[in-house]
């Protein structure tokens, strides 16, 4: 208990820091994030007393003092409140990020998942069988593919399997035509949904798979060869309960920590897949913020990237206090 109250602890410092940073970085870059926006508004025939009253809502007014703004923006915070956004006025950046989110978590969350599980297990068949045809050439193969930028393997895939052949939808979450009203619960749409998705998946599990599949590997190779092991083998235990109970449970633990750092990388990692196939996360409106001088969009995002960040890697120390007690006792 005291462990994960030290633990605790930490994080919530931690995402102070993080809100702070957050809230600060934008003040410091150079001109006016506002200016390029009032400037259209001025060219629409806006007052100047109504620019000022949109100056003040977006929290960029001058006159304020700058630990007054930090405060109203902790307080906003704790309302659930991120600003509105500039380039989708009068949205709020939160209704932005909870309509988007769930894409990028459903699109890249699998993606990541079926990545580690898929890795984790042709890592430990490649070690167990080391030296076998498939141990030599399938690893250097996902290292190649890896290498290839998510960008040109996305648009590959989406020229051969979706233009030229026909099999996948090439843009959108799900097929527009036919739910014009939006998401519903129904097989129909439910199977829209896992066709659009199938491309931009399999992008990601292509370029990911490799650091899985070599680190379950690398970690396996050195575990297999302690004395526990061959201890565990000349009493006779059956190979699975050998491999996975013994070997695989702790040469995961690496792998596990990974695991939680690419968690929190979900949204900034789905950036370019999202904007190849046109699909409503948040990381293609985080690109539409960059592009289009959004700061309160930018922060919501980062934002949510940072506490993202954090739960995973809060999530992570406790399976990984809970596979090996010697952190929990400071031992390790």
């Amino acid at each position: 208990m005291r462990y994960l109250l030290r633990r605790a602890g930490f994080y919530l410092i931690a995402l102070w820091a993080a809100i702070t940073f957050n809230f600060i970085i934008p003040r410091l870059m150079p001109g006016d994030p506002l200016q390029n926006y009032i400037a259209k508004l001025r060219n629409q025939g806006m007052s100047q007393a109504t620019i000022a009253a949109l100056r003040k809502e977006f929290g960029g007014d001058p006159s304020v003092p700058l630990w007054h703004q930090y405060l109203d923006y902790l307080n906003a915070l704790l309302h659930g409140q991120l600003g509105t956004s500039t380039s989708e006025y009068p949205t709020p950046v939160a209704q932005i990020l909870s309509q988007s989110l769930p894409w990028t978590i459903g699109l890249v969350g699998t993606a990541l998942v079926l990545s580690f599980i898929i890795g984790t297990l042709l890592g430990v068949l490649f070690a167990w069988r080391r030296d076998s045809w498939y141990d030599t050439t399938l690893p250097p193969t996902l290292t190649f593919l890896s290498a290839v930028p998510y960008f040109w393997m996305a648009l590959a895939l989406l020229y051969v399997f979706g233009m030229m052949l026909g099999w996948f939808p090439t843009s959108d979450a799900y097929d527009l035509s036919n739910f014009p009203n939006g998401p519903e619960w129904s097989l129909d749409f439910i199977g829209s949904l896992v066709q659009h998705a199938a491309l931009p998946v399999i992008t990601l599990i292509i370029g990911s798979l490799a650091q899985w599949v070599l680190m379950m590997r690398n970690a396996m190779v050195t575990t297999l060869s302690e004395d526990y092991l061959l201890m565990a083998q000349a009493k006779g235990l059956s190979t699975p309960r050998v491999v996975f109970a013994y070997a695989a449970r702790n040469a995961v633990l690496p792998s596990i920590t990974s695991f939680s750092i690419s968690l929190g990388l979900v949204v900034s990692g789905s950036l370019l897949t999202e904007i190849v196939f046109n699909y409503p996360g948040i990381g293609y409106h985080l690109f539409r913020g960059a592009s289009e001088s959004d700061y309160a969009l930018i922060e919501g995002g980062f934002l949510v990237l940072a506490l993202t960040v954090l739960a995973a890697n809060f999530l992570a120390e406790l399976v990984y206090s809970t596979l090996d007690p010697r952190i929990r006792h400071g031992r390790a």
